[in-house]
């Protein structure tokens, strides 16, 4: 089964990206998931001030670039898994959540992935 990892957070957590340290911990990570033949893809976001929204509404489309000023929390990245169940896709979500560490308030929303 695929598994989407949507991860959440305050865009002003970190204006200045993810450190050095982190990087690496996460590389480290995304190697282990790519040897245990878990990960399918990952990847961040660029900032939200680069994004643009279209939004259907009573047959009418408005589109509307970023920043967006009420964006209290926005995905971030994504992380897409096969694994045998959504156990095994948590537990890889909660290792990912935890190599940031104590300074980042995230969230990983973890929605199975319809297959045909």
């Amino acid at each position: 089964m695929r598994f989407m990892m949507l991860l959440r957070l305050d865009p002003s957590q970190a204006p200045e990206g993810p450190s050095t340290e982190l990087m690496d911990e996460m590389g480290k990570l995304i190697e282990e998931m790519t040897r245990a033949g878990v990960l399918l893809d990952t990847g961040g976001f660029r900032p939200l001030e680069e994004s643009t929204r279209i939004r259907l509404s009573g047959g009418r489309q408005t589109v509307l670039d970023g920043p967006f000023a009420e964006a209290k929390e926005v995905i971030g990245g994504y992380v897409l898994v096969q694994a045998k169940s959504k156990d095994e896709a948590a537990g890889w979500a909660s290792r990912f959540l935890a190599i940031h560490g104590d300074g980042w308030e995230l969230e990983a929303e973890i929605r199975q992935v319809e297959e045909p």
